[in-house]
């Protein structure tokens, strides 16, 4: 009988935060790209990131939404905006990292979780 909860990898809070971690490596790569290779089109983006079109695209609108890259006839170029996020980025994950650190000692205090 299944009683509707998720096993671990299936779905739920884990399969999400894999699945924005890989988004957010998707965006910063492809923003990576991008400015050392500006202006540059979608089709050479997928090529380069081997990323499917489709997802070169939705990149490409959430960093544009981001005001972090503009498009241009040549192709897509970065902004100002992505100075600025750079290093708020890089602070973000160091908070994050501290937040991991603390999440694997609560795990590693728990009874019901092997060392």
């Amino acid at each position: 009988m299944d009683d509707g909860r998720e096993t671990p990898g299936e779905g739920g809070l884990i399969r999400r935060l894999q699945t924005e971690l890989e988004i957010m490596q998707r965006h910063l790569h492809m923003l990576q790209t991008i400015k050392a290779n500006e202006p540059i089109g979608i089709i050479r983006l997928a090529e380069l990131l081997r990323h499917p079109q489709h997802k070169i695209r939705y990149s490409l609108r959430i960093l544009e939404q981001e005001g972090l890259i503009r498009p241009s006839p040549e192709g897509a170029v970065t902004t100002e905006k992505m100075r600025e996020f750079l290093p708020q980025l890089e602070f973000v994950l160091r908070e994050m990292e501290t937040t991991v650190r603390k999440l694997r000692e609560t795990l590693g205090a728990s009874p019901h979780m092997p060392p």
